[in-house]
C-alpha cells in the first residue's frame, strides 16, 4: 500500500521538527516546503541522511515549489512570524494574515482533498481565516493548540505531584490565548480528581503558568517560541488522522452551535479520524466552566472581526 503524504509549511523549527518526528513513524512520505531557498532542501537532506540509522524508508523532499506538495493527505501550516518577548499572540494577527491567505490559495489548487492542519498564531483566528478562504468543509480545517495546552498542564500537574506524566488526565479548551480555559472538573491524576490532591491557590498557580506557557517560554529562549511540544501535538493529530485511531483529543475546531457557540473556531475534545473531525465531543461543564469558554470565545470572535470576518 502506498504511503500517505504529509507536506509542512514552513521549515522552521516547528516545521523541521514536526518533519523528524514524522519520518521516525515511517507511514508517510514528507515535504517541507518554505519560500526561503535552501533551508527546506537542507533539512530534508539532513533528515534523509538519517534514515539508515534511525532505520525509516519514507521520501523525504525539500521544495520552494508548491507543484511537489500535489496531492498531499495533509498540510500541516507552521510558517508565520514567530513570536518576541513582549508581542501576544494576537500581535501577530495583521503579519500573519497575508502569508495564510497567499498560501491558502496555492494549497487548494495543489492539494483540493487535503485536511489542513493549522499550527500559527493567533491560532483560532488563523484557523479560521484558512477555513473561509479555503471553501473545505469544516471537517478539513483544524488547529492544533488543545493537545499542547493540554500536555503543558499535565506537566506542570504531574511535576507538582512527582507523578508519572501519563498518570494526569486533563482538558484544556477554548482559545489559545491568556484566556484559555483548564477544565479542572475533568482533570485526573490516576483516577482521583485534581481538587482533592492539589491546594487551590497551588492549583490556581499552576492554571495560571498553563496559560503563560508559551510565554514563559518565548522569555527564556528570548529568539523564538517554542518547538518541541508544539510538533509533538501535530504528530499525534496526524497519527490520528491518518491511521484512523477516532482519537479524542482538544483541537481548535469549527462550531456550529455546539456549546453555543457559533460560527467561530474554538478549542475543543473532537474524534479526529480519516475524515478529519468527525465529530464534536460536548462535554458538561460547570457553571464556571462555561462562563470562561464564553470569555475566550469573545476574544476569539474580537480577532476574527479585526480580520473583517
Amino acid at each position: 500500500m502506498a504511503r500517505k503524504k504529509v507536506t509542512i509549511v514552513g521549515a522552521g523549527n516547528v516545521g523541521g521538527t514536526t518533519a523528524m518526528r514524522l519520518a521516525q513513524r515511517g507511514y508517510a512520505d514528507i515535504v517541507l516546503y518554505d519560500i526561503v531557498d535552501g533551508m527546506p532542501q537542507g533539512k530534508a537532506l539532513d533528515l534523509l541522511e538519517a534514515a539508515p540509522i534511525e532505520g525509516y524508508d519514507c521520501s523525504i523532499i525539500g521544495t520552494n515549489n508548491y507543484a511537489d506538495t500535489a496531492n498531499s493527505d495533509i498540510v500541516v501550516f507552521t510558517s508565520g512570524a514567530p513570536r518576541k518577548p513582549g508581542m501576544s499572540r494576537d500581535d501577530l494577527l495583521a503579519i500573519n494574515r497575508t502569508i495564510v491567505e497567499e498560501n491558502v490559495d496555492k494549497i487548494v489548487r495543489t492539494s483540493p482533498n487535503t485536511v489542513l492542519l493549522m499550527v500559527n498564531n493567533p491560532l483560532d483566528a488563523m484557523a479560521h481565516l484558512a477555513f473561509k478562504r479555503s471553501g473545505f468543509p469544516r471537517s478539513r480545517v483544524l488547529g492544533q493548540a488543545g493537545i499542547l495546552d493540554t500536555a503543558r498542564f499535565r506537566t506542570f500537574l504531574a511535576t507538582e505531584l512527582g507523578v508519572s506524566f501519563k498518570d494526569v488526565q486533563a482538558y484544556v479548551l477554548g482559545g489559545h490565548g491568556d484566556d484559555m480555559v483548564p477544565v479542572l472538573s475533568y482533570t485526573t491524576v490516576g483516577g482521583v480528581p485534581v481538587a482533592k490532591l492539589i491546594a487551590p491557590d497551588r492549583l490556581e498557580a499552576i492554571v495560571t503558568r498553563t496559560r503563560k506557557g508559551g510565554q514563559e517560554i518565548v522569555d527564556l529562549l528570548k529568539t523564538g517560541s517554542a518547538f518541541y511540544a508544539p510538533s509533538a501535538g501535530v504528530a499525534e493529530m496526524v497519527d490520528a488522522i491518518l491511521l484512523d485511531r477516532k482519537r479524542i483529543l482538544p483541537c481548535s475546531a469549527y462550531l456550529d452551535g455546539e456549546y453555543g457557540i457559533r460560527d467561530l473556531f474554538v478549542g475543543v475534545p473532537v474524534v479526529l479520524g480519516a475524515g478529519g473531525v468527525e465529530r464534536v465531543i460536548e462535554i458538561e461543564l460547570t457553571v464556571d466552566e462555561r462562563a470562561a469558554l464564553e470569555r475566550t470565545a469573545n476574544s476569539v470572535r474580537t480577532l476574527v472581526r479585526a480580520l473583517g470576518m
